[in-house]
């Protein structure tokens, strides 16, 4: 009866032991918001493939989304009805150029007009590559609503735009925003991304 005991509390003491051993370690705590916010606005490379839906007064649109973030320069590629069925956009601070698919190429004011035109409203081209990120444009004012548990944003109040962060995902070891809606006026942008190339 004795040895039987002992066996027993061996077997428990083992187990026990194992289970140690093989617990998952604790994870460390998350970088604090502003450690992650500065990290974040100083990144200068990024790629999304995602998709975008506007809402400008009555008029609306679907369209897909590919957006290369090198440095200041920003390149989308919308491809959906926008009128035309789609369009090429590169964005280096305010310069601006649009190729439409019917081979339409203009630049400057002439860009920024024709794009207006085709969304129903002129894009912050300037914030949203910071914005997109999860993180204020460092260049102006801002208002953050802050998930203090995750040290992320659920929203951002900056240049006239509110953006309400619904989701983030996992990517290369951080949380990047998955869905995310901006809203001026009359105008709603919502923007899903389905992948994410940090």
């Amino acid at each position: 009866m004795r040895s039987s005991g002992l066996r027993l509390l061996a077997v428990v003491t083992l187990a026990t032991f194992v289970a140690c051993r093989t617990a998952p370690p604790l994870q460390p705590p998350a970088a604090s918001w502003e450690a992650r916010r500065a990290q974040l606005q100083a990144r200068q490379h990024f790629e999304l493939k995602g998709r975008v839906a506007v809402a400008a007064g009555s008029d609306g649109f679907n369209a897909n989304l590919r957006w290369t973030q090198d440095g200041t320069r920003s390149q989308l590629s919308l491809e959906g009805p926008l009128g035309v069925g789609g369009a090429q956009v590169t964005a280096t601070g305010n310069d601006l150029t649009l190729v439409t698919s019917r081979g339409e190429h203009m630049d400057s004011t002439a860009a920024h007009a024709a794009l207006a035109a085709r969304l129903g409203f002129d894009p912050p081209l300037a914030e949203l590559r910071y914005w997109v990120l999860g993180v204020p444009d460092p260049a102006q004012p801002s208002t953050e609503e802050l998930d203090q548990s995750q040290q992320q944003l659920l929203g951002l109040t900056q240049a006239g735009w509110h953006i309400d962060y619904a989701a983030y995902a996992s990517t290369g070891g951080e949380s990047l925003p998955a869905r995310l809606t901006l809203q001026r006026d009359s105008v709603r942008v919502r923007l899903l991304v389905d992948n994410w190339q940090p």
